[in-house]
């Protein structure tokens, strides 16, 4: 198992490397630069730029450098001084604004986790094992639900009906008076109170996916022979339930921590901008807009990395749930 471990934590340092080379490359393809832009929008409000003016910006900006070097030089800064660059947009340091957004994607999409996995598993189990109830038929239609509907516009529906039920408003993670406070307990106290609405929210398609995929793998198990034979040598239902088959069922569900943690920092983009939650995926979609490479490349590279950690804890965690993979005899 070290061994396994260590092998594929060695793998992770030429696959970073690749993988920041892409982002910078993919970043860089839309024509022209941040600078670009700024200055058509200037003209475009009667402001003229000289000639001069825009040359000096390039170079306070280092963007007059080849592309290779604004790659080197993003990538030394970053490794040897921790530092990702500046935001053109935001005119401070990326640092600055990840450190100011991601502890708050964190507790929301963490929160939302949480949500999915203590809801999905235990409904996908009961589903299972009472197969075409009245409460399979009833879960089965809210995961559609779930499913089908896009989570800005459920957030759209019931943003609406509950201010016309109660005349409160659910959108933001903080009520008017916390959100410039500085941190204390209040403001804590005040993100608990407001969290449930955005966990709610953006957890709904994935407990309804999730529950689908618990519910048919353990369909498929609970019909297999060893479970036939044990059943019919008197092993207590519970026992026969949860000593294999919804181990074996569950490793699906164990591999999407693959893409979970990228969620934790990205976020819902559509969501979070509907609900006006102060997290990455925004500041991510107005830095792509506005082609402020350093900031869109440091979450995209942020986001890469989380992908392949989650990949590697996701596979340790299935050798260690299923002996099976360990050996190699998956399938047999």
């Amino acid at each position: 198992m070290l061994a396994y471990i260590a092998r594929r934590l060695l793998l992770l340092i030429p696959v970073v490397f690749v993988i920041s080379i892409v982002i910078f490359l993919i970043i860089q393809l839309p024509p022209g630069d941040y600078l670009t832009t700024y200055i058509n929008n200037l003209k475009t409000s009667g402001i003229e730029v000289s000639e001069s003016v825009a040359e000096s910006l390039k170079r306070q900006y280092g963007l007059d450098q080849p592309i290779y070097t604004q790659y080197y030089i993003w990538m030394k800064n970053m490794i040897l001084n921790g530092d990702f660059g500046r935001s053109f947009q935001w005119n401070k340091p990326v640092k600055e604004i990840l450190l100011e957004r991601i502890p708050l994607t964190m507790g929301v999409s963490l929160a939302t986790t949480l949500f999915v996995f203590l809801l999905a598993i235990p409904i996908g189990i009961y589903s299972a094992t009472h197969k075409y109830s009245p409460f399979d038929y009833a879960f089965t239609f809210i995961g559609f639900i779930g499913l089908s509907v896009p989570g800005f516009l459920l957030a759209l529906v019931l943003m609406w009906g509950i201010y016309n039920l109660t005349g409160a408003t659910v959108s933001g993670l903080f009520s008017m008076q916390y959100a410039d406070a500085p941190w204390s307990l209040a403001k804590f106290g005040n993100l608990l109170s407001r969290i449930w609405f955005p966990m709610i929210i953006i957890g709904m398609s994935g407990t309804a996916g999730l529950i689908r995929v618990m519910r048919g793998n353990l369909l498929d198990e609970l019909q297999k022979q060893y479970v036939v034979t044990a059943r019919a040598k008197g092993v207590p239902e519970r026992t026969v339930l949860f000593r294999y088959p919804v181990r074996i069922a569950v490793n699906p569900i164990i591999s999407t921590i693959g893409w979970i943690l990228p969620s934790i920092v990205g976020g819902e983009v559509l969501v979070s901008i509907v609900l006006n939650l102060q997290t990455t995926g925004p500041v991510l979609l107005q830095a792509v807009r506005f082609q402020d490479m350093y900031l869109a490349g440091s979450i995209t590279l942020l986001l890469s990395i989380l992908t392949i950690i989650g990949t590697l804890i996701a596979d340790i965690l299935l050798v260690w749930l299923d002996p099976r993979i360990r050996f190699g005899k998956v399938g047999e």
